[in-house]
C-alpha cells in the first residue's frame, strides 16, 4: 500500500486565493440574500400598514398616552406621551428584576447549601420544595400568589410581624427612608466602607500570596460598613424615617409595594431560587472530595473551608448557569400582564392597542430586553474573569 498522502480534490470553479476567496464569496454571498429578503419584509410591512392606513414611524411616542398607571417610580399622568409610559414599564420592569435578582441569589445560596445538609429531613424537605417548584409552571404560580395575597386580612386587620410592616389586601406596607441630606451621607458613607473593604481584601490576598499568612477580614469589614454610616449620622444627622400608620381606611406614610408587584416579586424569587439552589449544589459537588480532605488536615474550619477553598472552585461552574437564571428572571417579569402588574409589555401591549403601532412597539421591547440581557451578561462575564482561577 503507498504511503502517498491523497490529494484535496479540487474545485468546481477555481478562484484566485484559493479557499480564503471561497470563504469571502459565500459570506458576502450569504449577506447578500440577507440583505433582500430583509428588504423585501421591509417593503412588504410597508404595503400592509399603508393598506390600513398606517405610516411606519415612531412619531407616535410624542403624542399623549392617556394609558392610566397605577405604579410609576417617575412622575406621571396619562396625559403624558407614549414615550414617557413606556419609560414607566421599563422602570417598572427593572424594578422587580434587580430586587428578584438579589433575594433569588440569596435564597437560592441558602437552598442549595440546605440541599447538601447532613441532616436528612432537612435534605428531604429541600429536595422536595425544589422538586415541586422546579415542576410548576411559573404563570400557575404566579397566579396562585396572586390570589393568596387578595385572600390577605383587610387593611384594619392587617398582619403585622415585625414592627412598621403590615401585610393586607393592598400589599405589603413597609417604612421609608426620605430622600434627605443625612440619607445622601449615609449612603456615601456605605459606599466609602465597601470601597475600604475591598481595598483591605486586596491587600491581605497580597499578603497571604507573599508570605502564606492572612488575617480576617469580617471583623474590620463589618465594622466599616456599620461604624461609618453611624459616625455620619452622629456628625450629620441620622436620616428620616417615615413610618406608616393607619388612618381611616388605609395606610398613611411609609413605603408601599401593591398587591401585583408583591406577588410579581414572591413568584419569580421562588421559582428562580429553586433552579439556582441546584445550581450551587451542583457547584460545590464539582469539587473533588480530595479538596476537602486537604482543606481539613490543613486545620482550616469549616466555613473557612467553604469560602477559601471550595467556592472558588465552585464559581466557575456556577457563574455561567447562574447568569442564565438571571436574564431568565427578567425575561419572565413579562408574565407580569397575567396578575396586572404594569410593566413594559403590559404598557407596550396597551400602546399597540391604542397606536396600531404593532411593529414599532415590539421593536421598541425587543431592543430594550436585547439590550438588558447583554449588559447582564456582559456584567457576570466581567465577574467571571475576575473570580476565575489563574494558571501559575
Amino acid at each position: 500500500m503507498s504511503s502517498t498522502a491523497l490529494a484535496p480534490p479540487k474545485p468546481l470553479i477555481p478562484l484566485p486565493g484559493g479557499t480564503t476567496m471561497r470563504g469571502v464569496l459565500w459570506q458576502a454571498g450569504l449577506a447578500i440574500v440577507v440583505v433582500l429578503v430583509g428588504w423585501s419584509l421591509y417593503n412588504n410591512m410597508l404595503a400592509n400598514m399603508a393598506a390600513r392606513g398606517l405610516q411606519f414611524g415612531f412619531g407616535f411616542l410624542n403624542r399623549s398616552a392617556g394609558i392610566p398607571i397605577g405604579e410609576h417610580l417617575i412622575p406621571y399622568t396619562p396625559a403624558d406621551t407614549y414615550q414617557r409610559a413606556l419609560t414607566v414599564g421599563l422602570l417598572n420592569t427593572l424594578r422587580v428584576a434587580l430586587l428578584g435578582v438579589v433575594l433569588a441569589t440569596i435564597l437560592g445560596i441558602l437552598l442549595g447549601l440546605a440541599r447538601l445538609s447532613a441532616n436528612p429531613l432537612l435534605r428531604g424537605l429541600t429536595g422536595g420544595y425544589i422538586e415541586v417548584i422546579r415542576n410548576t409552571p411559573l404563570v400557575l404560580q404566579l397566579v396562585f400568589w396572586h390570589a393568596i395575597v387578595l385572600q390577605l386580612p383587610s387593611v384594619r386587620q392587617a398582619l403585622n410581624p415585625l414592627p412598621g410592616l403590615y401585610l393586607s389586601q393592598r400589599g405589603l406596607k413597609t417604612p421609608a427612608l426620605m430622600a434627605d441630606t443625612a440619607l445622601f451621607w449615609a449612603a456615601v458613607a456605605v459606599v466609602v466602607a465597601l470601597l475600604a473593604w475591598w481595598l483591605l481584601l486586596r491587600r491581605e490576598r497580597a499578603r497571604q500570596e507573599a508570605t502564606g499568612d492572612r488575617r480576617p477580614t469580617w471583623a474590620p469589614g463589618l465594622a466599616l460598613l456599620f461604624g461609618l454610616p453611624i459616625l455620619a449620622g452622629y456628625v450629620i444627622g441620622a436620616p428620616t424615617v417615615e413610618w406608616p400608620v393607619l388612618a381611616g381606611f388605609n395606610f398613611r406614610g411609609g413605603l408601599t409595594l401593591s398587591p401585583e408587584f408583591f406577588a410579581l416579586l414572591l413568584g419569580l424569587v421562588i421559582y428562580t431560587s429553586a433552579f439556582i439552589a441546584e445550581i450551587v449544589r451542583a457547584g460545590i459537588q464539582s469539587v473533588q472530595r480530595g479538596q476537602w480532605e486537604a482543606a481539613r488536615a490543613l486545620g482550616l474550619a469549616p466555613g473557612r473551608i467553604m469560602r477559601l477553598v471550595i467556592l472558588p472552585q465552585a464559581l466557575r461552574v456556577i457563574i455561567p448557569p447562574l447568569t442564565s437564571q438571571y436574564l431568565n428572571l427578567t425575561k419572565n417579569s413579562s408574565l407580569a400582564v397575567v396578575i396586572g402588574y404594569p410593566d413594559l409589555v403590559s404598557v407596550a401591549n396597551t400602546s399597540i392597542n391604542q397606536t396600531g403601532q404593532a411593529v414599532e412597539v415590539i421593536a421598541i421591547f425587543m431592543a430594550v430586553y436585547l439590550i438588558i440581557s447583554l449588559v447582564t451578561s456582559l456584567l457576570m462575564n466581567t465577574y467571571n474573569r475576575a473570580v476565575a482561577l489563574k494558571e501559575r
